[in-house]
């Protein structure tokens, strides 16, 4: 059985302070260059900074279904989505709002820290009102209702190309979302950790007005 991170994880905590450039950094030089998410799934607020464990959804179009089946399914997802979790969506579809604001309100309720979809969302001034961070890839008022339903919780989705499992970590922020194996969670924290103090060393430098071009070979970093 799938055992709930708590959301107090202090790899949580860590990740949130830190940015996607600089982890996106530390992976390319671990040899993780391509664990970012597609650049058309966007925030809904681009305030909106998600990072945590991972609890993957995945879904697909089935018009077979009747109006109480398909939303039955949904809540049965709302039931099951772990505290402390971001949430991750593939629809296999791009057609429907796979999050709306009844929705966002439970999952803020049961403390989940975001919801991440490679498609789309409805009622989206009042999620984004709610302050229940969102990233998708579209708006539509169209909702899931005797089409679409999830068909695994807690699995391996892709999107893009990208492979996600539960238990992965994300971090998503203004520039993109990278997901970060949770083998290596550890080890790309620490050495981002790094590469911010760092940073602020050559920041420093340079506004005491150190040539950039000595300030990199000093610090290595630019």
């Amino acid at each position: 059985m799938f055992n709930p991170i708590p959301a107090e994880n202090s790899f949580s905590l860590r990740l949130e302070k830190c940015y996607t450039g600089a982890v996106y950094d530390v992976m390319r030089n671990l040899g993780y260059p391509d664990q970012l998410l597609p650049n058309h799934i966007r925030p809904m607020n681009l305030q909106h900074k998600i990072a945590g464990p991972v609890f993957t959804i995945a879904g697909n179009i089935d018009l077979t279904l009747d109006k109480d089946t398909s939303l039955l399914k949904w809540c049965e997802m709302l039931s099951k989505a772990p505290s402390g979790h971001v949430l991750i969506c593939q629809p296999n579809d791009n057609t429907v709002a796979h999050m709306g604001e009844l929705s966002a309100e439970t999952l803020t309720f049961k403390g989940i820290l975001g919801y991440i979809v490679d498609g789309g969302c409805r009622d989206s001034s009042f999620v984004d009102s709610i302050g229940f961070p969102v990233y998708c890839s579209y708006f539509t008022p169209r909702d899931v209702v005797a089409t679409w339903c999830t068909t695994e919780l807690g699995g391996n989705i892709n999107i893009g190309n990208v492979s996600i499992s539960t238990g992965d970590y994300v971090l998503a922020d203004r520039d993109g979302i990278i997901v970060i194996p949770a083998n290596l969670v550890q080890q790309v924290i620490e050495q981002t950790e790094e590469v911010l103090k760092t940073e602020n060393l050559v920041r420093k430098a340079i506004l005491a007005g150190t040539d950039p071009v000595d300030a990199y070979l000093q610090f290595k970093k630019f």
